[in-house]
């Protein structure tokens, strides 16, 4: 069904949807122990570029159990492909991604209820059939083999997938045994030789011949191999662009893999995305992003366990309960769960699994005093039966009225790559909608994009990057609802408040009394004197940082 905002405030051209948004939030300040909060209101065009481009995503990793997966899936649904399971016909689909199988309300029809559509359908967007897949990985194994190896998909399917698969061959990809676990080296025989340097002008060249060959607007990376163990940030090594450039230059053995990645994505002005826990984005590449205005989003999918954690921990708190211990236990047989199995390799993984949780807990100083946290301990074993079938057992331990305890437990079985798989297309298809998406505020001369550090894709990512000074949101149920109100505000909607005032008050038709919102031209640029006097004049620069040059 097609959809169309009907209001002044938005225009549509052949090449633009603009829209006129009044942002409103709220600056509080503490004045000798009162709180005192001043509404602060912004407008804001936003403008939306209506043509999808031509994308191609490169996969570092394209061979392992997610790269091939999510290969299959996109072959198998643009084929239209069925097979037959225990229940029945199965057909092709893609659950599990919010963009393709996830809706979102656009306000209340006549009769008083609410309207849906498909998220895919708020603004354009590239349909995930149309992605051009290509990849580097330490296997020579082809696409077709990697995913007989992977035991993910079924026979059947694997059958009809693999005539698409079996001339699909990854690049050779960088293999340094210091950064992922011994028992990887009899998968690596398909590497890039040579010095950091070396191994980056070949990464470099790859882009430009996958980009150039295919006839390709843009290009994506996203980084889906093993996760490395943590690289040290120093002063000189990594802390800003040009020492990590003239670290890379000197071979330093603390540049990581996937920071070298990373760098030649931002060198060929392709967005670079970290599926993985390891801290790839390192303060220089971060820099380095920000000097070219190249997209980053990461760090490390949030899939099962952890998507479940940030919505029972937002719960619990919000109702008041307080949790004291949190207990995670996961085991998996997949090549994940094998590189995973080494000490250094589970410490990065650790670390976004631990910290999900910190946001919740930081907001309700009634159940926390400061610096408190819950008990949190995380456990990970290799049981290489269960294959890709991860099994994760958690148990949540919480104070209760007048002294009582509460306790949870649950038991997720989850295929982890069939997870993973939609997840990947969300980010790159939300990465190179914002590419379409400037903005600007009435005190801005010219458009501009969101900041580098792309932090609208939290939901998708268990340890969420964001600008420096801005905080970390991980309440899965707030990192949704800031993706689809930004959208809203792309097409000129207000943000989704949930109060439905129409249903709460004796006003029957309330929905047909509410009168169009007037046009509200984006006033001119002020003067000085002027600008000085207005309240929201901080909003702009906390929430519209304008890239450094």
């Amino acid at each position: 069904m097609s959809f169309v905002v009907e209001s002044p405030q938005v225009q549509y051209s052949s090449q633009h949807i603009t829209s006129q948004y009044k942002y409103q939030t709220s600056r509080v300040k503490n004045q000798n122990g009162k709180l005192k909060v001043t509404p602060i209101e912004e407008e804001i065009v936003f403008q939306t570029e209506r043509k999808v481009p031509r994308i191609g995503c490169m996969l570092v990793g394209w061979g392992g159990n997610n790269g091939s997966t999510v290969t299959a899936s996109i072959i198998a649904n643009k084929y239209n492909m069925s097979w037959h399971t225990k229940e029945g016909i199965r057909n092709a689909d893609f659950l599990g991604s919010i963009t393709q199988s996830s809706t979102m309300s656009i306000g209340m029809s006549e009769e008083g209820k609410e309207v849906y559509i498909p998220v895919k359908d708020i603004l354009p967007m590239v349909d995930p059939v149309d992605l051009v897949i290509d990849g580097w990985d330490i296997s020579s194994l082809n696409i077709a083999d990697s995913m007989e190896r992977a035991m993910v998909l079924p026979w059947e399917l694997q059958q009809k997938i693999r005539p698409f698969t079996q001339n699909l061959q990854p690049r050779p990809s960088i293999y340094d045994p210091d950064f992922i676990a011994a028992n990887q080296f009899d998968r690596a025989d398909n590497c890039i030789r040579g010095t950091r340097s070396e191994q980056l002008k070949k990464i470099r060249e790859d882009i430009v011949d996958f980009k150039t060959s295919n006839n390709l607007d843009k290009v994506i990376i996203l980084w889906t191999a093993n996760t490395e163990r943590f690289c040290e940030v120093a002063v000189g090594l990594n802390d800003t662009a040009d020492n990590l450039l003239n670290s890379i230059e000197n071979d330093h053995s603390e540049v990581s893999p996937s920071t070298l990645f990373a760098v030649a994505s931002i060198l060929e002005g392709c967005a670079y995305i970290n599926g993985s826990p390891q801290n790839t984005l390192v303060p220089g590449v971060i820099d380095l992003a920000t000097q070219k205005n190249v997209f980053l989003a990461g760090d490390d999918f949030k899939s099962g366990q952890t998507k479940i954690k940030s919505v029972l921990v937002d719960f619990l708190v919000g109702a008041g309960i307080k949790p004291v211990s949190i207990v995670s236990y996961n085991h998996l047989g997949n090549n994940d769960g094998k590189n995973l199995s080494s000490a250094k390799q589970f410490r990065s993984k650790e670390i976004t699994k631990s910290n999900v949780v910190d946001d919740m807990v930081e907001s309700n100083q009634i159940l926390y005093k400061e610096g408190e946290k819950p008990d949190h301990c995380v456990v990970i074993k290799y049981v290489p039966f269960v294959a890709d079938s991860k099994r994760a057992m958690d148990e949540y331990t919480s104070e209760i009225m007048m002294g009582g305890k509460n306790t949870l437990v649950l038991h997720n079985t989850c295929e982890d790559s069939l997870l993973a798989s939609p997840i990947i297309l969300d980010l790159v298809i939300l990465t190179e909608l914002c590419q379409r998406i400037k903005m600007k505020t009435c005190n801005d001369s010219e458009m501009q994009s969101f900041h580098p550090v792309l932090s609208i894709l939290s939901y998708l990512c268990k340890a969420p990057l964001v600008p420096a000074g801005t905080p970390v949101v991980n309440a899965l149920f707030k990192q949704k609802a800031c993706i689809e109100n930004i959208f809203r505000a792309c097409v000129g909607l207000p943000p989704m408040n949930h109060m439905t005032l129409e249903h709460k008050m004796n006003l029957a038709s309330l929905p047909n009394q509410i009168s169009p919102v007037p046009s509200m031209p984006v006033t001119k640029k002020t003067s000085p004197e002027s600008s000085n006097k207005r309240s929201h004049k901080w909003t702009r620069k906390r929430f519209y940082q304008r890239p450094r040059q």
